[in-house]
C-alpha cells in the first residue's frame, strides 16, 4: 500500500493517524465493504507504533466505520451519524440542564417536521398509527405508558423517511423516560391545568387530524400535545 505520511503539527499523533487514515480511504475510493489493509501494513506505512494505530482505528471503530469480521479483517463501513450520541446522551451522566435542552430540541425537531409527515402519509401509516392508539396504554391526563409513547412517535419520526431523525427518537428515548420519571409530581398538576382549560391532545385527537389531512390543525394541535413539557421547561429555567 501506499506510504500514509505523518507530519509534525499541533495535533496529537493519534489525531494524525486518524486524520490520515480518513484521507487514505477517501483517495483510494474505498466503498463500503471494501477491506482495510491489515494493522501490521498499515503501522508500517505510518511509522508509527501499533498501539497508537489501534486507538485511531477504534475511535472509527466507536463511530461504526469499521468493522472485523471473521476470516475478512477489518472492512468499511457507513457510519451512523448519530452513533456516537448514544454513549453521551446517557441521564446518569448529563445535568439537568443538559436533558432539558435535549428535551427542548426534541419538541422543536417533532413539530418541525410535520410538513413532512404530511407530504409522506400514506392509508397504511394511518392504519398503522390506527392499531398503534388502540393498542395505547393511558394512564391520564396526557400520560401514556412508556412503549406507547415511543410507538406513537417513533411512528411520526419513520413516516418522514429520514432515518437519521427516526435514529435521533430512538437514543433520546432514555432522557424522555427519565424526565417522565423524575418530575412526575410536578407533571401531573401541570396537566391537569391543561385538561381544565380544555387544551388537552391525545393521540387519538392527532390520529383524527391526520386522518382529515389538516396539516394546520395538527401542527398546533401537536404544540398543545408537548405543552407540558414546555410548561415544566419554563418552571426550572426560573
Amino acid at each position: 500500500m501506499d506510504t500514509l505520511r505523518i507530519v509534525k503539527t499541533n495535533m496529537t499523533l493519534v489525531d494524525q493517524v486518524e486524520d490520515r487514515l480518513l484521507n487514505y480511504f477517501k483517495e483510494n475510493n474505498l466503498q463500503i465493504g471494501d477491506p482495510i489493509p491489515n494493522e501490521m501494513d498499515l503501522a508500517a506505512s505510518l511509522g508509527v507504533a501499533r498501539n497508537v494505530l489501534r486507538e485511531a482505528l477504534s475511535r472509527l471503530k466507536m463511530i461504526g466505520m469499521i468493522e472485523s469480521r471473521p476470516r475478512r479483517g477489518m472492512v468499511l463501513r457507513e457510519p451512523s451519524l448519530l452513533g456516537g450520541m448514544t454513549r453521551i446522551i446517557d441521564p446518569r451522566i448529563l445535568s439537568e440542564s443538559s436533558l432539558f435542552d435535549i428535551l427542548d430540541f426534541r419538541i422543536a425537531l417533532e413539530i418541525g417536521i410535520c410538513s413532512d409527515i404530511f407530504r409522506n402519509l400514506t392509508d397504511d401509516d394511518l392504519k398503522d398509527l390506527q392499531a398503534i392508539v388502540e393498542a395505547g396504554e393511558m394512564m391520564g391526563n396526557n400520560e401514556y405508558s412508556s412503549i406507547s409513547e415511543y410507538t406513537f412517535h417513533s411512528k411520526l419520526y419513520e413516516i418522514t423517511g429520514n432515518r437519521t431523525i427516526s435514529e435521533f427518537q430512538s437514543i433520546i428515548r432514555p432522557v424522555m423516560e427519565f424526565v417522565k420519571s423524575k418530575f412526575k409530581d410536578l407533571l401531573a398538576p401541570i396537566n391537569d391545568e391543561i385538561k381544565e382549560k380544555g387544551d388537552l391532545v391525545t393521540h387519538h385527537d392527532l390520529l383524527r387530524l391526520l386522518e382529515k389531512k389538516d396539516a394546520d390543525g395538527f401542527r398546533k394541535a401537536l404544540e398543545k400535545h408537548f405543552m407540558v413539557y414546555k410548561i415544566l421547561l419554563g418552571k426550572m429555567n426560573r
